[in-house]
């Protein structure tokens, strides 16, 4: 199995796995393009990718959006944002898919009023990808000049290839963990979701 290989070869296995979604190379390629600083192509497409891959489905089969993160702390208004968010929409315009950008250095600025719970701010990219409700979601891919993938993944890629999808209890609240499990176990039933962790005072 995948997830039982050396490190560096499940990072080529990774690239092959995600190199058959086709839409998921053009993202990348096309975002390449914006030139955006720290950006990555993080979250469901990839993980979710690779579950399909793994349970035999089209490489595309319920990814729901591609997320594009980038980092700049240099202007925090939305307007900024915005204008990186309408040239993205060009850019994939023609895409079967949607395709969400967002600057993470802002999301101290709406995470509570979203979920609730307060957000520090990120310092980076890969801060950012850091504190997703489960460790499985925590990847991010960008072509680096030449064509080089660069692939952040800080707890490894052994539970991707496993299907085992793991709590990561930085920032989101529980109610996020599992409404995401819930919704991705319909999908890939195949998926061992561990519990969130129940702390005693």
């Amino acid at each position: 199995m995948t997830g039982h290989l050396a490190l560096d070869e499940q990072l080529v296995a990774l690239k092959s796995v995600l190199s058959r979604n086709d839409v998921l190379l053009e993202v990348l390629d096309r975002t390449a393009s914006l030139a955006l600083p720290g950006w990555y192509v993080t979250a469901g497409c990839l993980f979710q990718t690779v579950w399909n891959v793994v349970t035999d489905r089209p490489p595309t089969s319920g990814i729901k959006d591609y997320d594009v993160f980038y980092f700049d702390d240099g202007d925090l208004s939305w307007e900024a944002e915005d204008t990186v968010i309408r040239a993205g929409k060009e850019v994939f315009a023609d895409l079967p898919a949607k395709v969400e950008i967002r600057n993470e250095a802002r999301v101290h600025l709406w995470y509570k009023q979203k979920f609730g719970v307060p957000c520090a701010p990120h310092t980076s990219t890969e801060a950012a990808i850091d504190r997703f409700a489960a460790t499985t979601c925590c990847l991010g891919v960008r072509l680096e000049p030449g064509g080089r993938w660069r692939v952040y993944a800080p707890h490894g890629l052994s539970d991707i290839f496993n299907l085992v999808v793991r709590p990561n209890p930085t920032l989101a609240p529980r109610e996020v963990y599992e409404s995401k499990t819930a919704r991705w176990q319909q999908q890939w039933p195949e998926l061992t979701v561990l519990d969130w962790p129940s702390y005693s005072g």
